[in-house]
């Protein structure tokens, strides 16, 4: 497990503006109280004498401290509360299920609370990411050779103009043509560094990035446009390997993801992204060299842009790639996370 933390100055800055680029890279234990919590927590900010920083849960935990009943630091970030997770895991088993304000009510569920999550956590309401998943399913139905009608009516459509208008409406193709339509299904993947977005389509991961990366939805925008496709939430084979890969190379049990990828870039980004996937782990490379290995030595701002444009975070190291001095530079995830990778590769390999 990476140890190295950010100064006292950034860390106690990041507790007081509730920064959520640092959950993951420290928590903060409270002298006065004998609680640690994320860097986002809610509770009052304790005056900076009276905080002490751990680099993990563990660390806190051994010092001593209890975790936080508000900010609950031994959850992972962005997990699902306890109270929505029956809902999700009941439409998540039966898309085809319509669940209203007033079914919600039944399941003791406040609709403008559940409303007020799928906001927050997928940018759109409830209601919307339930038509989203059926659109979803009926996507792969017809993909697979169902005919329009059985896939609408298996989907919970009462009708085929309703549901060639939702169709459209979330992939901006009819039914009809989605044969020659692409779909980039997405979902949340929880790791140690906040949550993730994870794209696929049926040929690969073409997306993984920090949920709260700016250029998130300018990087989704760029994709789209480069494979011809739309984004909707929902499940994907490649996304539940990713999964399960990322969280084996937390744990420090895996060194190289052998996930099928999708590369939707200009030649010189992929020959770029090619390079950067032969840097050993737990290794570094200059942009200089990385320069020199493509054999465009003098491209170094260039080869710095495409990592920048690199799409697939972790699974495509960029993180491996430092200043010519040594120092970090240049992570869209920022640069403590870039830390942390680091740390957690050279920690597998010296343990």
């Amino acid at each position: 497990m990476p140890t190295s933390l950010p100064s006292e100055t950034t860390m106690y800055t990041a507790l007081l503006e509730k920064d959520p680029a640092y959950e993951g890279i420290f928590f903060a234990g409270i002298t006065t109280t004998g609680i640690f919590c994320r860097p986002t927590c809610t509770a009052r900010k304790p005056k900076r004498e009276n905080v002490s920083y751990f680099p993990s849960t563990r660390a806190a935990l051994l010092s001593g401290y209890r975790p936080c009943k508000i900010c609950r630091p031994l959850t992972r970030s962005g997990s699902p509360p306890t109270w929505l997770k029956p809902l999700l895991e009941e439409i998540e088993s039966a898309p085809e299920t319509k669940i209203k304000d007033h079914d919600l009510r039944t399941r003791d569920l406040d609709p403008n609370r559940v409303r007020r999550w799928f906001k927050k956590h997928h940018g759109m309401t409830f209601q919307a990411y339930q038509r989203t998943l059926r659109v979803s399913e009926a996507f792969g139905r017809i993909k697979n050779g169902e005919p329009v009608i059985h896939a609408a009516y298996e989907a919970g459509y009462e009708s085929l103009s309703g549901f060639g208008d939702s169709f459209k409406k979330a992939t901006g193709f009819s039914p009809k043509g989605s044969a020659a339509g692409r779909i980039v299904h997405t979902q949340r993947i929880l790791t140690p560094l906040g949550p993730m977005l994870a794209g696929a389509t049926d040929d690969g991961l073409c997306l993984l990035e920090f949920a709260d990366r700016r250029m998130v939805e300018t990087q989704m925008q760029r994709l789209g446009k480069r494979l011809n496709a739309e984004f909707i939430p929902g499940a994907n084979p490649h996304i539940e390997a990713t999964r399960h890969q990322l969280e084996a190379y937390f744990a420090g049990t895996l060194q190289k993801f052998d996930i099928p990828l999708v590369l939707a870039g200009t030649p010189f980004q992929q020959q770029v992204w090619a390079a950067l996937q032969t840097i050993p782990f737990g290794k570094t490379r200059s942009y200089k060299e990385q320069a020199e290995m493509i054999g465009k030595p003098t491209a170094v701002r260039a080869v710095a842009r495409a990592n920048g444009d690199n799409r697939l975070a972790i699974i495509i190291p960029c993180h491996r790639v430092i200043g010519a001095d040594g120092q970090l530079t240049g992570y869209g995830g920022g640069l403590w996370r870039k830390r942390y990778l680091l740390d957690l590769e050279i920690g597998v390999l010296s343990p």
